[in-house]
């Protein structure tokens, strides 16, 4: 036997979004594959690796004192994530000119330059007992849910967004490494599948929509037939699966009889970011306002318990008040299920900051304020609507009140919950991770109370 108290050590902080949370997962899968042990303290690891945000001031500043604390508690200190790809003003990297001391620092997604490091700074064991890696990878979510990334990158260049300078073009995934993976997890106990990407709706652009294989069928690497095999494999495993980051492009309507039959949730994630024609034109966003609401009110034609989840930016440069109020109509015609609103902040690097006419820091805020005012009335009564409802709920959660879970129209972290009681029943319990049926008793602006049925 080995001795577990000479292998060394590795301290993990993980930042950012879930494309940046897979981006961890894969790197501790391969440690551990290698054979080195995850600590749970600074104290006892031999070295630690931070992966960053870089995407707005506030994301930059957690991650910089991230580093600084993990520089003063251990001293040993790889950075990689989007932040590594990030330049002060002077043109040097912005992580090794605040904090000098660090060991080595990549930008995302960067496996390969992460292992480098790790080898270079921290030896790996002689004797990996690759036997301990599950097939599914290491996950930093729970057993019963996991993000699936189909690409990397970005093609877009909205003005207000700098992510295609750290995590460069659309790279999409070869549809079987996809199928294999969310196999995997189905296998391991995976109960719901989030399909997340920085563009969910251009996936296989950038290889022409080639032709993959999978279980030796003919697959083309594309948004509908990836997401139509993917609910069919996950129907074999009575397990959900979810999109997000979806742009409202045409072919996206392909999606929704999916939904309605059941293949894959009703619950599509848009950022929308705005509604103006004018606004989205300095974004240099890819979809005209009057389109998306057209869009979005046939989708609920086609299947009426589809749940929409959107984010906007209220303030951007030049934004006037009738074109805010145009999207304050926008929001009372679309009736956006799920929404999250932000002040527009100036990101460095961005384009957006050149452009004329800035909104004062005050009127931005008050803009996004009376968004998710609006947003809160609507949420209130899409939601009490369901009162009376029965929903499959799959539980996060369980103690002595009973479980908290989410339906299909509640991905996890960002959306609402829905509160259960106990079974009536000694003999039954809630458990975590499984699903139950509920009755919806109780609303409010955004969660649900039901009782299992």
């Amino acid at each position: 036997m080995s001795d577990s108290s000479n292998t060394p050590k590795v301290g993990f902080v993980s930042l950012g979004c879930p494309k940046a949370l897979v981006d961890s997962e894969q790197i501790l899968t391969q440690l551990r594959a290698e054979g080195y042990e995850t600590a749970k303290s600074y104290e006892g690891a031999d070295l630690v690796i931070v992966n960053t945000c870089g995407f707005i001031d506030a994301a930059v500043q957690e991650s910089l004192d991230a580093i600084g604390e993990a520089l003063h508690e251990n001293g040993k200190v790889i950075v990689t994530g989007c932040l590594g790809a990030k330049k002060d003003a002077q043109g040097h990297d912005m992580i090794r000119s605040i904090h000098p001391k660090v060991l080595e620092v990549t930008g995302p997604h960067a496996l390969t330059e992460v292992m480098t490091a790790v080898h270079r700074h921290l030896p790996k064991p002689h004797d990996p007992f690759l036997d301990l890696v599950p097939a599914q990878g290491v996950k930093l979510t729970p057993k019963h849910f996991a993000y699936l990334k189909i690409s990397e990158g970005c093609n877009h260049r909205c003005s207000f967004c700098i992510i295609p300078s750290m995590r460069g073009d659309l790279v999409s995934r070869p549809i079987a490494d996809l199928m294999l993976e969310a196999e995997n997890l189905f296998k391991a106990g995976v109960k719901e599948l989030l399909v997340i990407s920085q563009d969910t709706s251009a996936y296989g652009v950038d290889v022409k929509f080639r032709v993959g294989f999978w279980n030796g069928k003919p697959v083309k690497t594309h948004m509908t037939q990836l997401v139509e095999a993917l609910g069919e494999l996950a129907r074999n495993y009575g397990a959900w699966v979810r999109l997000h980051y979806v742009y409202p492009y045409p072919h996206v309507d392909q999606i929704i009889p999916l939904m309605q039959e059941g293949i894959i949730l009703p619950y599509l994630d848009v950022p929308l970011q705005h509604a103006h024609p004018e606004v989205l034109k300095r974004m240099k966003r890819p979809a005209s306002g009057e389109k998306n609401l057209d869009r979005i009110l046939a989708w609920r034609t086609m299947c009426p318990d589809i749940t929409i989840r959107s984010t906007l930016i209220a303030g951007f440069p030049g934004e006037t008040e009738e074109q805010f109020n145009y999207l304050l109509e926008f929001l009372k015609e679309a009736e956006i299920d799920r929404l999250g609103c932000f002040a527009y902040s100036p990101v460095e690097g961005a384009t957006a900051n050149a452009l004329d006419n800035p909104v004062p820091d005050e009127i931005r805020e008050d803009r996004r304020g009376r968004v998710m005012e609006l947003q809160e009335q609507i949420s209130k009564k899409r939601l009490k609507a369901k009162v009376g409802r029965t929903l499959r709920v799959l539980l996060d959660d369980v103690n002595r009140q009973g479980g908290t879970g989410r339906s299909s129209a509640d991905a996890p972290e960002i959306d609402g919950v829905v509160y259960v009681k106990p079974y009536f029943e000694p003999h039954k319990k809630l458990l975590v991770g499984e699903f139950v049926d509920v009755k919806v008793t109780t609303s409010d602006a955004h969660d649900l109370w039901a009782e299992p049925v």
